[in-house]
């Protein structure tokens, strides 16, 4: 039976890669803080069914607590390890990440070390994000694609890539990376504005009324169904060398798309519905964030399976069973 470690397991991505390396045999352990545990424990995050975790061995390790990562590392011979968790900050003023990059630096670097001593053999995976183009000169964006990192987040990611290349070459770890697009499902949380549609539709189909206040409606993204990625990423460390993969749908969709698969699902027109606020426009790039999967799918066989308009409805649905049980 393999074992897999697995960082921000109580997250979106972390919460459906357990889910599927579960379904797969696996022996599936993950970290979380301990407030992420003690949510589970008290059932207190959204969507969670209490018997998946309890098939998973948690552990309450920080992964800025690098002694306590390297004694749990030390004491369990790991065959895959999915570095997914990170600090995500987004906002004005660079100055303002700098906790952002120093976390999520150090913290790939510590689980890095730690594998390469203890378990030089473990499969390594880390979650790359198309953030780490910034700026690209050109769509769709491939795996040459120069990386021109605009804001905390994206350069945090860009130094750990970097880490993660380093030890692949100078150390000959398996190391693959992912760079993800926008991916989407359910349990993402409440503050992107895909959920924060989701559930406005939701809502205003039960009460009969309300609206929501956006930013700009034209706005366009790469959207995909987090389920998907999670394959993408297993199939990246069981590939039959260590490689770095765009993993994207390579089609843009607007706010206003959104809108209206959204709010068409529950029978509602969305126009009725939304209002543009200045205060919510971000500055958007002059070519779109956009992946080309060409090589993820030549060569490991992954691509999308869920359209973006059944996405959309899956998390709909969701939102309105939750606000129909009072959650």
């Amino acid at each position: 039976m393999k074992k897999a470690l697995i960082t921000g397991i109580t997250g979106q991505d972390g919460f459906y890669l357990a889910e599927y390396l579960l379904g797969l045999g696996y022996e599936v352990h993950g970290l979380a803080r301990q407030t992420g545990l003690e949510h589970i424990k008290s059932n207190l995050l959204q969507d969670v069914p209490p018997e998946l975790y309890q098939r998973c061995h948690l552990h309450a390790v920080n992964l800025d607590n690098f002694p306590g990562l390297y004694r749990l590392i030390s004491r369990t011979p790991f065959d895959e390890c999915y570095h997914l968790a990170a600090s995500s900050f987004v906002g004005e003023r660079l100055a303002d990440g700098y906790q952002t990059i120093q976390n999520n630096i150090a913290s790939t670097h510590y689980l890095l070390a730690a594998i390469q001593e203890f378990h030089p053999g473990c499969r390594f995976y880390f979650a790359g994000t198309s953030e780490m183009f910034g700026r690209p000169g050109h769509t769709p964006q491939s795996e040459d694609e120069p990386f021109m990192p605009r804001s905390a987040y994206g350069i945090s990611k860009l130094a750990g890539y970097h880490l993660v290349r380093n030890y692949r070459e100078s150390h000959g770890m398996f190391c693959g990376v992912g760079i993800l697009y926008n991916h989407e499902s359910p349990r993402r949380r409440p503050e992107f504005v895909t959920r924060k549609i989701t559930m406005a539709a939701a809502r205003i189909s039960l009460e009969g009324r309300g609206k929501i206040q956006l930013g700009n409606l034209e706005a366009r993204r790469d959207w995909g169904y987090a389920p998907d990625y999670v394959r993408a990423m297993h199939a990246i460390l069981n590939h039959d060398k260590p490689e770095d993969f765009v993993v994207a749908t390579g089609v843009l969709h607007s706010v206003a798309d959104l809108c209206e698969a959204a709010f068409s699902h529950v029978g509602l027109d969305w126009k009725a519905h939304v209002e543009t606020n200045p205060a919510f426009y971000r500055t958007e790039e002059g070519i779109p964030l956009c992946g080309s999967a060409e090589k993820i799918e030549r060569e490991v066989g992954w691509k999308p399976t869920t359209p973006f308009q059944e996405m959309v409805h899956r998390m709909v649905d969701a939102d309105l069973a939750r606000l129909s049980a009072g959650r």
